[in-house]
């Protein structure tokens, strides 16, 4: 007899509903990292028509050998967040385009209801986005966290 091994299909298998609002909730909060990779770095500078070293000193920091935008002192939004807008938002980095589909938000509906709470892009009313989609997001940034 064969046995037919069904691969188990995710949670969110009929897809999740999202659409960026550029409200900006996910730039601000609790202090964290904005990590950056070489070729971000040379988009975002070239963007801000600034120098990779210029770019460099004005807002990136260096953590455990890894590269970080600065954030605000006090409040810790992320420093290209203005009046709540992003203002690189068109080369912001793989962790901010990603976002919400991070592995750690896909792990359960309820971790996703909770990122929700912080995020109102994540509503009944947008647009369902397929689990090919999610999972190609969730992939880039598993793959991009690791190049950091």
């Amino acid at each position: 007899m064969l046995k037919v091994i069904q691969e188990e299909q995710p949670w969110y298998a009929e897809g999740l509903r999202f659409e960026c609002t550029g409200c900006g909730q996910c730039c601000t909060g609790s202090p964290g990292y904005i990590w950056v990779t070489t070729q971000e770095i040379e988009q975002i500078a070239h963007f801000l028509n600034l120098t990779i070293q210029e770019f460099s000193h004005r807002y990136l920091r260096r953590v455990k050998g890894r590269l970080s935008l600065l954030e605000m002192p006090k409040t810790f939004d992320c420093i290209f967040l203005k009046d709540k807008k992003c203002q690189i938002y068109s080369v912001r980095p793989t962790q901010c385009r990603t976002f919400p589909w991070w592995p750690q938000n896909l792990t359960s509906e309820k971790e996703w209801r909770e990122t929700a709470r912080g995020c109102e892009g994540i509503c009944p009313n947008a647009p369902l986005v397929p689990p090919s989609t999610i999972e190609q997001q969730r992939a880039l940034q598993e793959q991009t966290s690791h190049e950091y």
